[in-house]
């Protein structure tokens, strides 16, 4: 398929997946219309990008929805001049989103395979404002910290409390709750602590690492 059958297919996606669901923002519309979400998958899934569906990436992790990225990046109020820490870059078509509209994108991937191919490919499509690193999400980036906003793209049972610290009073953190259950949660912080407030049910994969340790942990005892 060419470049431009694949732009056609963006346009139908951002058309009927995300303007006709209500996302409204002008930022994250004109990210989603650029960035190039073939680009962002295995090459013999190419031809289903542009779905509305999730896919596969490979190491049990997955692209979200077009609709979902797009709900979460418009959740976030960000805009130009903004710094955003994300948990779990995955593919890094997330990160390229917000990349799009704010100044930095710091972004951290516990598997390490998708990690380095995430940073290939952002640097690949020119993405500069984007910095990636192996890591544990659950702890965040605290050389990096404050951050305007921060989105977490899998899934946890309890909010974590260095995320929280790591948000700017003013900011706002947006991620799925829930083991069985899911919900995606939005946190403003403000200066008497934060306010939370369920917005959508989801499904995504749990996050592991440090949490993941702890639950078990737990259970043991």
């Amino acid at each position: 398929m060419s470049e431009d059958q694949f732009k056609s297919l963006r346009t139908e996606m951002v058309k009927r997946q995300i303007l006709a669901r209500g996302v409204k923002d002008s930022f994250v519309i004109s990210a989603l219309k650029t960035v190039p979400r073939h680009a962002f998958v295995p090459k013999d899934e190419r031809n289903f990008a542009y779905k509305d569906e999730a896919r596969s990436i490979g190491k049990g992790q997955t692209i979200s929805q077009p609709y979902i990225v797009a709900f979460m990046t418009e959740e976030l109020h960000v805009k130009p001049g903004d710094r955003v820490l994300e948990i779990g870059t995955g593919s890094g078509y997330q990160a390229s989103i917000l990349a799009q509209i704010v100044d930095t994108v710091y972004s951290i991937e516990i598997i390490k395979e998708l990690a380095e191919e995430a940073k290939i490919r952002v640097g690949n499509l020119g993405y500069k404002n984007i910095i990636i690193k192996q890591g544990d999400g659950y702890i965040g980036w605290p050389e990096k910290a404050p951050f305007d906003a921060i989105i977490v793209t899998a899934a946890l049972p309890t909010i974590p409390p260095d995320l929280l610290e790591q948000l700017k009073v003013g900011g706002r953190m947006i991620l799925p709750v829930g083991k069985y259950v899911q919900e995606l949660v939005v946190i403003s912080k403000n200066e008497g602590g934060h306010t939370m407030d369920s917005v959508l049910p989801v499904r995504f994969v749990p996050m592991t690492g440090k949490i993941l340790e702890q639950e078990q942990q737990d259970t043991q005892e």
